[in-house]
This record gives structure tokens, C-alpha cells and sequence, in this order.
């Protein structure tokens, strides 16, 4: 699943094989909006959040948008592809490369390359690989979220709030702020959402230069919490727990013994549970009703 430091150095894979160079071939089955015509040259290709933009010098930009799915790939020309043609959504040839686009959602040409005047990337908010970006409106945005019930585990992965964040970065920068990913939005204070955002936007750019993530060096794989659900926790001991959690159901991973940060109480539903075997207090304490926020 491609993330924000992923999105920026496949920009910049594609800018070394596309920009200043002539296409001859353009081929994308679904697309939606005008063709980029063979013979034009690439002047920009850039990346926002898991957006991704090339623009030719007649004015037409290429918006591609990876959600969960999508990648691009820059090959040499003849080189034999690592996906199969029919997972192709857009290709793009010059006389030395070739670079192709799979599985993309979102695959769109429109003319005005004012991110404000595009219905989707004019409501992103900053991104967070970027050394410019505007950590004091991301700080802003976390305060005034438009719901406050919603929990932060989701609100982190919202593209308004900040570009880059994805499913991994999300359960390691919790992890790091030792922050419940199920408090409230709305408890979020001035303090805690700035520390939030500025180990998000650590994270992120310590990590563009190479593509193998790490959150936490010197530990096996480089990761705190993601992807190990059952293991042991490295701060605390406890055990790394998992649920499917938001409108895309995707894995979040956290240790409920040290990120308790605003962890939401537990209603008390009588002195014992219904099944008083261990495996099924736990599970029963997991249910989203047992827990309030």
C-alpha cells in the first residue's frame, strides 16, 4: 500500500525518465478527460499525498491518485513488466523509458494546474514530506475537525487534515506519541496534536530517501507496532493488538498497554462477563459497544 514517502520518491523515479523529454506513445483504457498527444514534452511531474501529477507543455496534467491499490513503475524500454497488462491504467512512452501506472483508481486529464481549481486536491491539506509544509494549519486542522466523536486513529489517515500519513505511518506515529488511536478528536489538545504532527512529519521525511520504512531503528523490520499483531511490545511488554477499524476496514495495530493517552473508559456492563474464560472477556471488551467515544 503506497504512503506519502513512497508517492514522492516514485515522483522522483519519474522525473528523472519523463521531464524535458518528448513522449511518442500515450495509452491509459480508462480514462477520464482529454488525451495527451504523442510528440509533446513532460515539464512537471508531482506528488501530493498519494496523488500524483504529470503535466505536458500544452497544459494537460495527468492526475493519478493511488488510494490503496495503485503504483507507478519506470522501465527501460523493452524491459518486461513486474504486472500484467490488463492492471495497466495509464502508460506513458519516451524513446528510453517507459513508465506505467497500475491499478490506480483514479486515472483523470484536466488543464488548470492550480491545485485550488481541482475538486479533489483542492481540499488536501499539507503535505508532510514536504520541508515547507505548514505544520501549524495541520496542528489548526486537528483542533477544528469537523467531528468531534471521530477518533483519531481515522482522523490521521484523513487527506484533509495532512497528505502522507497511511496505514503503517498511522499505527507508528500513535505508537510514538503513546496516543489511544480510539480517543475522541475533540480531546486532542494544542500540545498533543502538534507533537503529533511533527513526529508524523519526521517519520515521513526520514524515510524518503530509502524504501524500506523505519519507524524505530535498531529493531527487527523498523517497526513498533505495525504488522505485529500478538508479538510482544518493545516499550512496555504488552501484547500488539489488531482491528479492523474505519470506512476502508483497514488494519490498525497499537499496544493497549502503553498508548493509553485518552483512552476512551470502559463502561462497566455487571461484576463478570457472560463467558468468564480469558479469550472471551478480552474479545467482549473489544466490541465497538462496549467502549464509550
Amino acid at each position: 500500500m503506497p504512503e506519502g514517502d513512497t508517492i514522492h520518491r516514485t515522483a522522483a523515479a519519474l522525473r528523472t525518465a519523463l521531464v524535458d523529454k518528448k513522449m511518442v506513445r500515450f495509452d491509459a483504457p480508462r480514462l477520464i478527460g482529454a488525451v495527451p498527444r504523442a510528440g509533446r514534452t513532460v515539464v512537471r511531474v508531482e506528488a501530493t499525498g498519494k496523488h500524483l501529477e504529470i503535466e505536458w507543455d500544452d497544459g494537460i496534467i495527468l492526475h493519478t491518485h493511488m488510494r490503496m491499490s495503485g503504483s507507478w513503475h519506470v522501465y527501460r524500454q523493452g524491459e518486461p513488466w513486474q504486472r500484467p497488462h490488463h492492471q495497466m491504467r495509464a502508460l506513458i512512452v519516451n524513446e528510453a523509458w517507459e513508465a506505467v501506472c497500475f491499478n490506480a483508481p483514479v486515472v483523470e486529464t484536466y488543464r488548470e494546474p492550480s491545485l485550488s481549481r481541482h475538486p479533489g486536491l483542492g481540499r488536501l491539506g499539507p503535505d508532510l514530506c514536504r520541508v515547507e509544509a505548514d505544520l501549524e494549519r495541520c496542528v489548526d486542522l486537528i483542533l477544528t475537525y469537523d467531528d468531534a466523536r471521530a477518533p483519531i486513529g481515522e482522523v490521521v489517515l484523513d487527506q484533509r487534515v495532512f497528505c502522507g500519513v497511511g496505514n503503517v505511518y498511522r499505527c507508528e506515529v500513535l505508537w510514538a506519541c503513546e496516543l489511544s488511536p480510539f480517543a475522541p478528536v475533540s480531546e486532542i489538545g494544542e500540545s498533543l496534536a502538534t507533537r503529533l504532527v511533527n513526529v508524523a512529519a519526521r517519520l515521513l521525511r526520514a524515510n524518503l530517501a530509502h524504501a524500506e520504512r523505519v519507524a524505530l531503528p535498531g529493531v527487527p523490520g523498523g517497526l513498533a507496532v505495525y504488522g505485529r499483531s500478538g508479538q510482544r511490545c518493545y516499550r512496555c511488554v504488552e501484547t500488539v493488538k489488531c482491528r479492523r477499524t474505519g470506512e476502508f476496514n483497514r488494519v490498525l495495530y497499537w499496544c493497549p498497554g502503553c498508548q493509553t493517552r485518552l483512552e476512551p473508559e470502559r463502561r462497566t456492563w455487571g461484576d463478570t462477563p457472560t463467558d468468564q474464560h480469558p479469550a472471551a472477556k478480552i474479545f467482549l471488551d473489544d466490541l465497538p459497544y462496549r467502549s464509550t467515544g
